[in-house]
């Protein structure tokens, strides 16, 4: 497969219509794009006759999560043949869609001195290096000490779009997953990365200590994954249809007190993906993971989730040059990389 070689081949992005117009000069608190002072409006195709409303919606803004999506309907920004629209509302052609994104209201999370390893960083993007143990952005459980505490005390501007609690956030990673984050610090940014991501025109190569040896030293996985039927903390791999498309591409690279050294590449980013991939799959969960792995058996002694988003290419959104970056392994993973390298 020639992941070790990888060489990142990305195409040009495509022109993205109806750019949003930002003011590079204005922090995240004033943040205002054309969207969120004129309505958006578009009439449904018959293609998409017979679609669930909130799922049109994530089609079509695909700069706003799910999340965001929902609380829009639930607070009436969205309007169907101008009624107050419901998520579950099944769409007809020639049907009237309405949106409108309020300004953002002033962000009342706390900017805090967190130190970030920072890759690069210019006017529109930021990329660091994650390390494991930080929350990307609050939520319950976590109200502050969160990257987005930290981006807001390092950061002058950043992107508007992902709603007041995750400001300048394109993707994410789990907590306890360190390594490469890319981040946009202005609206036009925001929407083309996330096109990007979208279009899969990033490459993202991990790396993963998983506990036992597979029989076989690289694959392809491609099914579906989604929220696990019984254990909704949980996502699995689903069939029938269920689930969304996740394929990862992995090799393995060295052995040692018989746990091997994965590389993978994700080729779509569904949440835990890898985790289940690796479980599910090749039937050896990564060491250290606490919500798929099994703590009594594994095989060597693991203080993290032994899992680390190594390098990340993609074009910069604005200027189009192609950016590679690489985060620095972690020391955990030394006994595994030095016998990748013998």
């Amino acid at each position: 497969m020639g992941l070790r070689n990888l060489i990142f081949e990305l195409p040009t992005k495509r022109p993205l219509p109806g750019e949003l117009s930002v003011d590079a000069g204005k922090s995240f608190c004033h943040a205002t794009t054309r969207a969120e002072h004129a309505p958006v409006e578009w009439s449904i195709e018959p293609p998409d006759s017979g679609q669930r409303l909130d799922k049109h919606l994530a089609a079509r803004l695909g700069d706003l999560s799910r999340a965001r999506i929902q609380d829009l309907i639930r607070e009436g920004h969205i309007k169907l043949n101008d009624r107050p629209a419901k998520a579950s509302a099944a769409l007809k052609a020639g049907d009237a869609v309405r949106v409108v994104i309020p300004e953002v209201a002033p962000v009342e999370i706390v900017a805090q001195d967190i130190p970030l390893e920072v890759l690069f960083e210019d006017k529109d993007i930021l990329v660091l290096n994650k390390p494991p143990g930080l929350v990307v952005h609050p939520a319950a459980g976590n109200p502050d000490g969160t990257l987005v505490n930290a981006l807001l005390h390092h950061c002058d501007d950043l992107s508007g779009i992902g709603g007041e609690a995750r400001p300048g956030i394109v993707h994410r990673l789990d907590k306890d997953t360190s390594g490469c984050m890319v981040v946009a610090k202005n609206d036009i940014a925001h929407r083309r990365l996330t096109e990007a991501f979208s279009e899969r025109r990033l490459a993202k190569i991990y790396l993963a200590v998983i506990n036992g040896i597979p029989l076989e030293k690289h694959g392809r996985i491609e099914n579906r994954i989604g929220r696990h039927p019984v254990d909704r903390k949980r996502m699995a791999v689903l069939y029938d249809g269920a689930g969304k498309e996740a394929v990862t591409e992995w090799e393995q690279r060295s052995e040692h007190q018989g746990c091997a050294l994965i590389q993978c590449r994700l080729l779509t980013g569904r949440t835990h993906q890898i985790r289940v991939h690796m479980r599910e799959c090749l039937g050896h969960p990564i060491l250290g993971d606490p919500i798929y792995g099994h703590p009594s058996r594994q095989r060597a002694p693991a203080a993290r989730l032994m899992l680390h988003a190594w390098k990340l290419a993609f074009q910069h959104p604005i200027h189009d040059q192609p950016l590679s970056f690489e985060a620095r392994v972690p020391e955990e993973f030394a006994p595994w990389m030095r016998r990748n390298e013998s």
